[in-house]
């Protein structure tokens, strides 16, 4: 991508999370230490990373603090199990984003079959590749309390999840630039969204029947919340992603397709998501009734999809994953100097 080489040498951006903050108020869990203490240990048996490399995945990650922020209401025994998610989808998501597979999709695909047996055989051993394994202790935690709902709603979320990062490496080894509106469609796997929701539902061992998720109102929700937890983290990772020379990116996108310079790229993107909180508030004024009971649990999930949404948005602001020196405490307009090639 020879015309992106080249770059102001910053750029501006408003505040993200005032924007998704007219859905949801921001809250912490109190659990947070514990449950950190408890997911630093199982990870520290998991052979993903040498000392250096797990020391600045850990405390660049603030994985902890995503966990309190996303999951407010979850309790200790849950909340670990949420952070114990983060570790093995960062660290999933980082090896085919920046690690060794990033460009080579074949050998992603390798990785998506080893993890599939997780679950395609349940009574097999634990498989000694180190993402596979997180996998089957996450899974074998989730089964502990999740409705089989929740858990097949996770599989299938999976699955699109892995595949969605086949066909990323796959776009990044052929350098190739796609259209706004499908790389908004791959970006609903590659974030990883429905795999939020189904640890939403696990988070507080709500029970919601099939038909609430087949409904075109909690889809298009879905798909509302979703954008609104994805485009903030281009618009935030975007720094990072060039200067690893990653073009991956809506940003770029719309550069590209716009044929518009990079200020002017952000303007856009951020008035899309102002506009994407307003369809989500409307759609929920759409809600249909599914009974009362049902109603009251499907309240719960909302309410707790709405704080997942917003502690993401502010946790892209409080890791230095991307604004690593970038003092972020007034976030009303942030000059944002761009990142040297190779910095990350």
């Amino acid at each position: 991508m020879q015309r992106y080489e080249s770059l102001p040498p910053q750029f501006y951006l408003k505040d993200l999370a005032a924007i998704t903050g007219r859905v949801c108020e921001l809250r912490v869990n109190p659990y947070q230490a514990d449950a950190d203490r408890a997911a630093r240990s199982w990870f520290n048996q998991i052979c993903v990373y040498d000392d250096r490399k797990k020391s600045k995945f850990l405390n660049y990650g603030k994985f902890d603090l995503f966990a309190a922020l996303s999951f407010p209401d979850a309790d200790s025994a849950h909340l670990e199990t949420c952070i114990m998610f983060f570790f093995w989808a960062f660290s999933t998501d980082d090896l085919s984003d920046e690690g060794d597979l990033q460009s080579k999709p074949d050998a992603v695909q390798a990785g998506h079959d080893i993890s599939v047996s997780v679950y395609t055989n349940p009574d097999g051993s634990r498989p000694k590749y180190p993402y596979a394994a997180m996998l089957y202790d996450l899974l074998t935690r989730f089964r502990g309390t999740s409705t089989s709902g929740a858990y097949d709603r996770f599989i299938k979320a999976f699955e699109a999840w892995s595949s969605s990062q086949v066909s990323q490496s796959r776009n990044r080894s052929q350098d190739r630039m796609p259209s706004v509106e499908e790389f908004i469609l791959m970006r609903r796997a590659t974030i990883g969204g429905a795999l939020v929701e189904a640890m939403i539902e696990y988070s507080l061992d709500l029970d919601l029947p099939d038909v609430v998720f087949e409904n075109p109102i909690i889809k298009a929700m879905s798909d509302a919340t979703t954008d609104l937890m994805t485009w903030p983290n281009d618009l935030c990772s975007f720094n990072k992603e060039q200067a690893d020379g990653d073009y991956q990116n809506l940003v770029f996108c719309i550069m590209h397709e716009r044929d518009v310079g990079l200020q002017e790229a952000i303007n856009i993107l951020t008035e899309m998501l102002n506009q994407r909180v307003d369809d989500y508030i409307n759609l929920k004024s759409q809600l249909p009734s599914f009974g009362a009971d049902v109603d009251a649990e499907l309240e719960r999930y909302l309410h707790a999809l709405e704080n997942f949404t917003q502690g993401t948005v502010m946790w892209y602001y409080l890791s230095p994953r991307y604004f690593r020196g970038v003092d972020v405490t007034n976030r009303e307009y942030l000059v944002v100097p761009l990142f040297e090639k190779g910095a990350f």
